[in-house]
């Protein structure tokens, strides 16, 4: 069973950065797809980003491009999303996910996941 774990969210201030972490068990992950995505009250959850464990491909939404990178460390079964350039707009629960890979799906979609963690609150004041 796959589990995982976020951590890293707090109350910043516009402008700062952070990085949230999601570690990973249960599994070994090299044919996995991991997901970031988040929800802000009121609103729908939504993609931020993704990579392939295996080969460390990666996506991103156009909303965070050039200022989220997502990244993996096999030796810790961790992926991590460098959140920088922070923006009140970026206030959400941060979740990590999970899916074995297959092709021609779109992982930008949370309902090709099937295993996510608890979230990590990630609050930006202006």
């Amino acid at each position: 069973q796959v589990q995982l774990v976020e951590s890293g969210g707090g109350l910043v201030q516009a402008g700062d950065s952070l990085r949230l972490s999601c570690t990973a068990s249960g599994r070994t992950f090299s044919s996995y797809v991991m997901g970031w995505f988040r929800q802000a009250p009121g609103k729908e959850r939504e993609f931020v980003a993704a990579i392939r464990w295996n080969y460390g491909i990666t996506s991103y939404a156009d909303s965070v491009k050039g200022r989220f990178t997502i990244s993996r460390d096999n030796a810790k079964n961790t992926v991590y999303l460098q959140v920088n350039s922070l923006k009140p707009e970026d206030t959400a629960v941060y979740y990590c996910a999970a899916s074995r890979y297959y092709s021609n799906r779109d992982y930008g979609d949370s309902k090709e996941y099937g295993s996510w963690g608890q979230g990590t609150q990630v609050t930006v004041s202006s």
